[in-house]
């Protein structure tokens, strides 16, 4: 579990939910290469991008899995975690592959919390086709304890900004953006701590200015890459250690206990499925939102907004009937209360998902939440709190059953709003002053009515008294002791601009 924010999927869901008719969709003779596929697809619909909503960690990590074996020419990959668990050791192990069918891969992840072991990055980066760089490296790789605390002490905003960017790109053609990065919890394959996140499945005209956002930031100044900040650790890999890495990733996605045998049953059955979830994409106009690398120029220090905080601040104010968030956290920026109370004296309902305090794996983050509280909720904002225990968790988690002895505890981690039942956000953006100020962020935001419903449905039910709590009624009892305690500490921190 984080301060900051095993994969044995049994079976296959991922298509459920796409109903096509036999004309829509008939059955290819032959696989189709991922870019005649894409391009077929996008072809037909007129410069409009498509987006298929992946509610269930399952169906997302699948559906990257196949993306990945299925890339002919590059893959672009940008999260803010990548873990050396079993789903961050499997996703090297499937860009390896990838890389050695001749496919460009890039991938960038922030420094914060990656936790790869040096070695392992040197020998991924080594390859030919993987070049894997580094955003804002102060804190972890290739910095000594020394220079992090210097770092700290003297360039605190330079610290704090980070890329909170999810995006896979792959081929060019799909794309996937939304609230998950690369770790177990993410997909519903931790034993002991999962999270409810939400992703979008892109093609069109979206994905190239996904593409456009990850060129900007792989040249960035703040990328860095591997091989120059760990270039002591690099004279010392040597041809035979970089195969041995190599042979350990084979190895271990080999195991039953890894990757079990009908994952990958399921995935050589995807070919025909996943034309088919793509041909049951809703096609839309499609904005691409994202920050500039560095997010805005540092001289507002903690402060200074960003392009994604100004334009969904935009599409709030236009709300006419209602407003319906979900996000993991809840630290009202600096004019954001103000904004909220506007909307509910104009008829405005608006209605936020966030966690409890029995749910949450951050402490500081609802800290801050807590000291705002009472204000949210007398400002007629309604806040519907998670349970650690929902019932939907038989639902979202289709291998519940085996694990419920463990008793898992599950927490919002999805960033998402619907407006007025029509236009849709899904992306990385917290309703916090750190994705305000400091995080870059990134998400898709389309005005459809049936996208919009699909996802407001999915949150409604999140706020049902079997899965959350009203947080008027005080739902910290519910919390351990201990968790109690350290809150109310927490609480006494000027900690509001960096939550």
């Amino acid at each position: 579990m984080r301060i900051y924010p095993c994969f044995i999927p049994c079976i296959l869901i991922i298509f459920m939910a796409v109903p096509l008719r036999a004309t829509e969709c008939p059955p290819p003779s032959a696989v189709q290469p991922l870019p005649q596929l894409a391009r077929g697809i996008i072809d037909g619909h007129g410069g409009k991008s498509g987006v298929y909503v992946l509610e269930k960690g399952e169906e997302s990590l699948l559906a990257r899995a196949w993306l990945a074996d299925h890339a002919q020419t590059s893959i672009d990959i940008q999260y803010f975690i990548w873990s050396s668990d079993n789903v961050g050791i499997l996703a090297s192990e499937a860009l390896l592959r990838a890389a050695e069918r001749g496919v460009k891969v890039r991938i960038l992840v922030d420094d914060l919390l990656i936790d790869a072991p040096p070695d392992a990055l040197l020998a991924l980066t080594l390859h030919p086709n993987i070049d894997i760089r580094i955003y804002n490296p102060k804190i972890t790789v290739g910095t000594s304890t020394v220079k992090r605390i210097s770092n700290v002490v003297t360039a605190l905003r330079a610290v704090n900004q980070r890329m909170h960017d999810k995006t896979a790109l792959f081929d060019g053609l799909v794309g996937i953006v939304g609230g998950r990065n690369m770790a177990d919890e993410y997909y519903d394959y931790d034993h002991r701590y999962n999270f409810r996140d939400r992703d979008a499945l892109v093609m069109g005209p979206a994905v190239t200015r996904m593409g456009e956002s990850f060129g900007r930031f792989w040249e960035s100044p703040l990328a860095v890459p591997v091989e120059k900040l760990l270039a002591k650790k690099l004279k010392k890999i040597t041809p035979a250690r970089m195969n041995a890495i190599y042979a350990d990733l084979r190895a271990y996605a080999e195991k039953p206990e890894n990757f079990a045998p009908e994952v990958r049953e399921a995935l050589r059955n995807l070919p025909m499925k996943f034309d088919g979830l793509l041909r049951g994409m809703v096609w839309d106009e499609v904005r691409f939102l994202s920050d500039l690398p560095g997010k805005n120029d540092g001289q507002a220090g903690l402060s200074g907004g960003g392009l994604t905080t100004t334009e969904l601040t935009a599409v709030l104010r236009r709300a006419k009937k209602k407003v319906v968030i979900q996000s993991p956290y809840l630290i009202m920026p600096d004019g954001g209360l103000e904004l909220f109370r506007q909307l509910v004296r104009q008829g405005v309902e608006v209605r936020i998902s966030t966690n409890s305090l029995a749910s949450t794996d951050n402490l500081m983050a609802f800290s801050g939440y807590r000291k705002q509280r009472r204000s949210i909720l007398k400002s007629g904002i309604k806040v519907y709190e998670y349970k650690p225990e929902p019932a939907i968790r038989t639902e979202l988690m289709e291998r519940y059953p085996k694990l419920a002895k463990e008793t898992p505890v599950f927490a919002i981690h999805a960033k998402s709003m619907v407006i007025d039942g029509e236009t849709l956000f899904i992306g990385t953006f917290n309703l916090d002053p750190r994705s305000a100020n400091l995080n870059t962020e990134v998400g898709i935001l389309v005005r459809n009515p049936r996208l919009a419903a699909q996802v407001e449905r999915n949150m409604e039910r999140d706020m049902l008294p079997e899965n959350s709590w009203d947080a008027a009624e005080n739902p910290d009892r519910f919390a351990p002791a201990a968790k109690r305690r350290k809150v109310e500490v927490l609480k006494v921190l000027p900690l509001k601009p960096l939550l």
